[in-house]
């Protein structure tokens, strides 16, 4: 028992991650059936050992039927129980050795259980998508399911030829053979497991804007019926980039991607290069905007900015609901300020019994969540001022690009920023339950120039375009 609380490394999900080595890539080669809901794959894992020599380890993967494993090409004993594949090598790997796993398996993949529901693979009526958020990697290959654990990807799909395949990241090949097609994705990016997206499905691929010269290549992947509702829904998403690279940095990845379902989902969920959004976001009225940059604003903060691990959520979801504000703001909607002075009435009137910095399980997709962390950014945004304000999240995003982060780390970066100490404003907002008072602006908070795209929805703001 005591080697297996050594191996985990997320307190939320100690069944999740084994902190005793990390993968540098996965190789994914998947043969997908949809009609039977049958998927077959080989995964190869590229790793290495930690600090201490490795007699056994752990992967996450669902119920599938493990064909062979091959530890540097030799049979390792292994079990398979409970959503973990434990792995004794023939010999122990020597402390901070590189190594390869080789994992065939194959099944019928469904959701992994979570107090949320099912999470991961989803059989939809007609093809497959994936949103892990944020367990469910293993419903469909073999990982160190574990947020910090960041690696490359190549993803190989086969599947009928009726069907578009997307993940994040660079289309390398699409080879069609008889009736299937082989679709080759590369995501070069450090990602973590449960940003790692898939759909397959019937749909039109469209692009949005036109990238220009070094501008990010933004595709959107749409069943051909929800084209005309589509069009006019995510019109603005080009300008959303444009004032998020202005923001926060240049975009972190190679491209960028958006899938429509053609069924309802409770909620977007975002992934590495990817967003996947249900029919019922898309209404051509442009009713679910602020949920198209919350999660292009994932991109930044969540995908390329990763926590450590799940008690820091809120870095998460508090900095894309910000972008929420920040975009209302700039496009001529409602003020960041006046967005945070209704979050904060709607706070006072809920329970106070969650702390930001470490929620729990329980409450880590809980509302208040989302908007006490976008309450506490604005805070920060008040008492440092704009310019320093803006440097500061600007900076939070270009130093730690592809990397690892914890609330301690926001807080030391936040307090380089500020004129005076913010100890205590921090400790207020992000460890005591109560919900402070929102601070007054620091001088007149304003996002820098007024943007030369219409500020209405009036429909005048473009099209998505084939």
């Amino acid at each position: 028992m005591s080697g297996e609380r050594r191996a985990a490394s997320d307190p939320y999900f100690p069944d999740h991650g084994d902190s005793r080595y990390r993968v540098h890539r996965y190789e994914l080669a998947l043969e997908y059936r949809p009609g039977p809901n049958r998927l077959a794959g080989t995964a190869r894992l590229s790793a290495i050992a930690g600090r201490a020599a490795l007699s056994e380890f752990h992967l996450n993967l669902a119920e599938f039927k493990v064909g062979r494993i091959l530890v540097d090409g030799r049979a390792p004993h292994y079990a398979h129980r409970g959503g973990k594949l434990r792995v004794r090598p023939v010999k122990p790997l020597p402390a901070g050795a590189a190594f390869t796993v080789e994992v065939h398996y194959a099944g019928n993949p469904k959701p992994v259980r979570s107090p949320w529901g099912g999470l991961g693979w989803e059989e939809l009526t007609d093809g497959a998508l994936v949103a892990s958020q944020p367990v469910g990697a293993p419903s469909w290959y073999p990982c160190n399911d574990r947020p910090a654990d960041k690696a490359s990807y190549q993803i190989s799909v086969n599947t009928p030829s009726a069907y578009t395949v997307v993940a994040g990241g660079r289309l390398l090949t699409r080879t069609t053979k008889a009736s299937t097609t082989t679709w080759v994705y590369e995501q070069s990016a450090p990602t973590s497991s449960y940003l790692v997206g898939l759909s397959i499905g019937m749909h039109q691929t469209v692009l949005l804007g036109d990238p220009g010269l070094g501008g990010v290549t933004q595709s959107a992947h749409v069943p051909a019926h929800l084209l005309p509702r589509f069009s006019r829904d995510f019109a603005r998403q080009p300008a959303m980039m444009q004032l998020f690279e202005e923001l926060f940095g240049p975009y972190p990845f190679g491209e960028y991607a958006v899938v429509v379902a053609d069924e309802e989902l409770d909620v977007p969920v975002e992934a590495q290069g990817l967003s996947l959004f249900g029919a019922n976001h898309v209404d051509g009225a442009r009713g679910s905007e602020r949920l198209v940059a919350h999660e292009l604003a994932h991109q930044w903060f969540g995908n390329s900015v990763t926590i450590a691990d799940w008690r820091h959520i809120w870095l998460n979801e508090g900095l894309a609901k910000y972008a929420e504000w920040l975009w209302s703001e700039r496009s001529g909607g409602r003020t960041a300020h006046e967005l945070a002075a209704a979050a904060h009435r709607l706070l006072s009137t809920q329970p106070q019994d969650l702390k930001l910095a470490d929620p729990g399980r329980k409450l880590m997709f809980d509302d208040r969540l989302y908007e006490r962390g976008g309450l506490t950014v604005h805070a920060v945004r008040c008492t440092l001022g704009d310019g320093a304000f803006f440097r500061m999240l600007r900076d939070w995003a270009t130093v730690h690009r592809h990397g690892v982060v914890t609330t301690a780390g926001f807080t030391a970066h936040v307090t380089r920023y500020a004129d005076g100490p913010v100890d205590e404003l921090l400790t207020a907002w992000l460890y005591q339950p109560s919900l402070p008072p929102l601070p007054a602006p620091h001088g007149s908070p304003s996002i820098p120039q007024r943007p030369a795209y219409p500020p209405t929805n009036d429909g005048s703001a473009g099209r998505a375009s084939a």
